[in-house]
């Protein structure tokens, strides 16, 4: 199964004090966009840290050509790649390579050499209905119908989240290496969004939502067996999947305006919102909000970083709609921050789902700023991806924190970079890399680095033509 769910309904004192004193315009004032110059000291520590972040990558990459799972770092000698991997995993090993050729880490004809490995295995991957099953074994190929750990049954599955990051790592693969496009676009060819989505129907929105399903089981007849829900949350990871297809044409621009920025007043979920009902391209959208700590914001599903921010370090939300999205991203990164310093009182932030340090994988995150009652919890387990999320917003708190979790508490290791998790109360430190989290530190620092190295792709042709302008109508109650 898949280890992530955004299932929405249709459905210390110094360090307190420091974050109380940072308001708006401070936070402002170190985002990449002011004018304060970066020096090469400033780079260079996060240089060392991506260089380490791709060496996991590439001990988790097989000799077929995928990026797995995950390994384990604790041992000495050289770890052993999982035997699973996800169609996420494999656009997370993609996007990293590219970023290392970028920043001068590898040579573009390194880069191209793995990448058409990568896209060769990619090639000989089962498919059904254009789309890539959720689990696959890293060495062969072969789709998973046991997990490897338990020898569980594993009923293939065509996820619509894990399928958008797949063909975001085949995109930014594709604009670096000119040479390899004729053989992903023809990887692409069948990949139609419109699978995954149920029509608007406004007699009956409920069954028909203008949303995207959560993916098929398609051992069943026509398009297989339907998730038993849509991902109807706005501002969650599976947007990616819904820009993507408005991009191509396969969904409707409208799709957009049927996701739910909060749920309905009346609605079971954690806060009532507030906000108001606004029509947009001839769509009623209900504009609500949450707040927390006096901060308007547009809540994710469960609370947690990535739902949030994974998507923006690759389409440009917060340029593109600079006072709705680059207003929320940056008060839920201020709200991330002070769960950890203020609330929680553990000195350290950045809560996103992950390895549990002590074996397994859960949720976390701060439940006041997600939708679901029952959200996602810190339980006082730090993930240091959530912080690399947060470099955009809060450059500087970010760096810090990442800092002080390596020098507090050792969860930097300098062969793989930052372990996927730490317990900050008991200070057990996970003994796993995971791909998907640390591809989205490698993207993050690409973009911290180099802005804009892993963008490209997704601010030209549709997305400049179809997406850019959906953003830019965008007018949170905020």
């Amino acid at each position: 199964m898949n280890r992530r769910r955004f299932l929405t309904a249709a459905t210390t004192a110094a360090a307190a004090a420091a974050v109380c004193a940072t308001g708006p315009a401070a936070l402002a004032a170190r985002t990449p966009t002011a004018s304060r110059a970066r020096t090469a000291s400033d780079l260079a520590l996060p240089r060392t840290w991506f260089e380490a972040t791709y060496r996991s990558m590439t001990a988790m990459t097989t000799d077929f050509g995928l990026t797995a799972d995950k390994i384990d770092v604790s041992r000495p000698g050289t770890p052993v790649p999982s035997a699973q991997t996800s169609p996420t995993n494999i656009g997370c090993g993609m996007w990293s390579t590219v970023a290392a050729a970028g920043l001068g880490v590898i040579s573009p004809s390194l880069m191209h050499d793995r990448l058409a490995r990568t896209v060769a295995a990619v090639e000989r991957l089962e498919r059904a209905h254009g789309f890539w099953f959720n689990w696959y074994n890293a060495h062969d190929g072969s789709v998973l119908t046991t997990w490897p750990e338990s020898g569980a049954p594993v009923r293939p599955f065509l996820s619509t989240v894990d399928n958008a990051w797949l063909v975001t790592g085949l995109k930014i693969a594709a604009d670096a290496a000119p040479a390899l496009r004729p053989r992903i676009a023809r990887l692409l060819d069948g990949a139609d969004w419109s699978y995954f989505y149920t029509p608007y129907d406004p007699a009956d929105p409920v069954a028909g939502p203008g949303q995207l399903r959560g993916g098929y089981w398609p051992d069943k007849p026509g398009k297989g067996e339907p998730t038993g829900f849509h991902y109807g949350a706005l501002n969650t990871e599976p947007r990616m999947a819904g820009y993507l297809g408005i991009a191509d044409g396969s969904l409707p621009t409208d799709h957009y305006w049927h996701l739910y920025r909060t749920l309905l007043p009346g609605m079971g979920q954690e806060q009532q919102p507030a906000g108001t009902y606004v029509t947009v391209d001839g769509v009623r959208v209900w504009q609500g909000h949450y707040t927390h700590r006096g901060r308007k914001l547009i809540p994710t599903w469960g609370g947690s970083m990535f739902e949030a921010l994974m998507v923006p370090l690759f389409v440009p939300e917060t340029e593109w709609s600079p006072h709705s999205w680059g207003t929320t991203h940056r008060r839920y990164v201020r709200s991330q921050i002070e769960h950890g310093l203020i609330e929680e009182q553990y000195g350290y932030w950045g809560f996103s789902p992950a390895n549990i340090p002590e074996g397994g994988y859960r949720e976390y995150g701060v439940d006041a700023i997600g939708m679901q009652e029952d959200g996602y919890h810190s339980l006082g387990v730090v993930t240091p991806h959530a912080s690399f999320l947060a470099l955009p917003q809060a450059p500087g708190e970010a760096v810090a924190n990442l800092k002080a979790l390596a020098r507090d508490l050792g969860a930097y290791d300098d062969r793989y970079g930052f372990r996927d998790s730490v317990n900050v109360t008991t200070g057990r430190v996970s003994d796993f890399v995971l791909a998907l989290d640390q591809g989205m530190i490698a993207a993050a620092l690409a973009q911290h680095l180099r802005p804009g190295l892993l963008q490209r792709p997704f601010r030209t042709g549709g997305f400049r033509s179809r997406v850019k302008p959906l953003l830019a109508k965008e007018r949170f109650s905020i």
